[in-house]
């Protein structure tokens, strides 16, 4: 299907920074206890779509790669946030992201599935990165902000992205921001499927 790209509005730099912000509001689950995760799979395993996220601590020094801290996925509801460093990648954990039933949408995926599958190895499956999706299209973007302000016709603050994401007790603004790229990747998804996009048809 041929998209008439015209009809998506891209924003120059500027009229992105002019749009309004906006975060996720609704209700988050932190995981860090086996507890928490066992209440947590048994809503993720009859979910379909999944917006992804992960987040690690930001590293300076050439050569040297932190593992990821945390893994976020949103659902329709609500978002979860796992704390791996308290939890690790379990098998239950690992099995959601290779459940090929469940779609877990975001942007530059591969780069997060591969970190965390340093962690845990898995065969991953249900993937799709909305960047390719864009660039399919031949889109001039294709950054999360910027696809979100296309779509979406709102701002995503990015203050919070090089914060130290491996603290065992996440800030309120952490909170919110990991949360939020989550929850704004599903909505991606399901505004790009509303547009005629069907970036379905896309996986790793």
């Amino acid at each position: 299907m041929t998209i008439d790209n015209a009809a998506i509005q891209i924003l120059t730099k500027d009229e992105v920074n002019a749009l309004p912000l906006r975060r996720y509001e609704g209700p988050v689950e932190l995981v860090h206890t086996a507890r928490q995760l066992d209440a947590a799979l048994s809503e993720l395993e009859s979910e379909g779509l999944l917006g992804f996220d992960t987040e690690k601590r930001p590293c300076f020094k050439k050569g040297h790669v932190e593992p990821t801290a945390l893994l976020q996925l949103a659902t329709a509801e609500k978002v979860y946030i796992f704390q791996l460093l308290s939890l690790d990648l379990t098998a239950e954990l690992a099995a959601v992201l290779a459940d090929p039933q469940i779609t877990k949408t975001g942007i530059a995926v591969r780069d997060d599935v591969r970190d965390l599958k340093a962690r845990r190895e898995f065969e991953d499956a249900g993937f799709i990165d909305l960047a390719d999706v864009a660039r399919r299209h031949e889109m001039e973007t294709l950054g999360l902000r910027n696809l979100v302000a296309a779509f979406l016709g709102f701002r995503l603050s990015k203050k919070e992205r090089c914060s130290n994401w491996a603290r065992q007790t996440l800030t309120p603004q952490q909170i919110a921001y990991a949360a939020t790229d989550a929850w704004a990747s599903r909505e991606l998804y399901l505004a790009m499927e509303r547009a005629g996009l069907d970036p379905a048809v896309n996986t790793l």
